[in-house]
């Protein structure tokens, strides 16, 4: 998609916001059934919104040990997936290498990166959303937020204090939870979007 004009941020603040999926549209898997489920559930889309949260770092030199949650949309549904520190359940390493499946996100090349050095997976079909579009000034990159205002004239409102909390819990807060959903959502509204 072609962009004429990068939106500026305060452009975009003024804009009506993005109606996001509510708790009740995300499914939080902490257990073995809840993982079967969704991995059931999931089996048979073609392309599913992705993201990927870890924990922050704050120091120098600090190496991070994320992802620490894998997030999955579809339509009208999202999953979260806690990873904590330990492994990466087999169930959902083949879900996101199965073949036939792309991830659609955005700014995917450190989740790529981090799935490899700490799961060992390697087998993703990553699109990265932000190359979808072509801004004047090659230098901007288009994340979500500027996609959601080219693409639907509408706020995509992220938190700083929620995407630099501690994601390698296993109990998320509400608003976490919401942030992350709609995270992939997102991505998965702007790639059913940009096919027309």
């Amino acid at each position: 998609m072609k962009i004429t004009r990068h939106i500026p941020r305060e452009e975009i603040k003024a804009l009506p916001l993005f109606a996001g999926l509510a708790l009740p549209q995300i499914t939080l898997v902490q257990d073995e059934a809840a993982l079967a489920a969704a991995a059931e559930r999931l089996a048979t889309e073609p392309v599913l919104g992705f993201d990927t949260e870890s924990r922050p770092t704050f120091h120098k030199g600090q190496q991070p040990t994320g992802p620490h949650l894998v997030q999955l949309a579809c339509a009208d549904h999202a999953w979260l997936f806690p990873l904590g520190e330990g492994p990466m359940p087999a169930v959902l390493a083949a879900l996101l290498a199965r073949p036939g499946l792309t991830l659609a996100g955005f700014d995917l090349s450190s989740d790529r990166a981090h799935l490899k050095n700490r799961f060992g997976v390697t087998d993703l079909a990553l699109l990265d959303l932000g190359n979808r579009f072509q801004c004047e000034d090659k230098r901007l990159t288009i994340g979500a937020v500027q996609a959601v205002a080219q693409l639907f004239g509408q706020y995509f409102r992220k938190s700083k204090k929620v995407s630099t909390s501690n994601w390698s819990l296993r109990e998320l807060s509400e608003s976490q939870q919401l942030y992350a959903a709609n995270d992939a959502w997102v991505a998965y509204r702007v790639w059913l979007a940009l096919q027309g």
